[in-house]
């Protein structure tokens, strides 16, 4: 129960951050001077680091734990497995690569791509939040 506990509040975490991320944060970009772009990239990649890398890691971690816990049901897992692997790929194959556009200066295309991207993670950290809050409402026997 501990891990799904911690999967749950690092997927939370960063369910509140991406859609303020996915809303607020990237469309901003296209707002940034020119001049200033490269150390304003630099400056996001560095800081947001410092609070996604613990959530994202924690999650991982705790996913793969929970993945062993019997009290946990099947589809829970599932979900939460296949969310966290899209989550990944994503951030691989799809945000990472935009950023370092973005490090070498200001590019709209890849600012659209990163925007259009991201929703991958957003919807996927969305439906397992959801998952593992009704998981933990139905381990805790809660009213739903």
């Amino acid at each position: 129960m501990l891990y799904l506990l911690i999967h749950f509040f690092a997927s939370t975490a960063m369910m509140g951050l991406i859609w303020l991320v996915q809303l607020v944060h990237y469309p901003a970009f296209r707002f940034v001077d020119e001049k200033d772009y490269i150390s304003f990239a630099l400056f996001h990649t560095t800081q947001i680091t410092w609070v996604v890398a613990p959530l994202m890691i924690a999650e991982l971690f705790s996913a793969f734990l929970m993945s062993f816990d019997s009290s946990v049901t099947l589809w829970v897992k599932i979900v939460s497995i296949i969310c966290l692997v899209a989550i990944w790929l994503s951030t691989v194959f799809f945000q990472i690569p935009q950023h370092s556009v973005l490090a070498l200066g200001k590019n709209l295309e890849a600012i659209e791509n990163l925007v259009t991207t991201n929703w991958i993670r957003t919807i996927a950290w969305t439906i397992k939040s959801f998952v593992l809050g009704f998981e933990l409402l139905r381990l805790f026997k809660l009213p739903r």
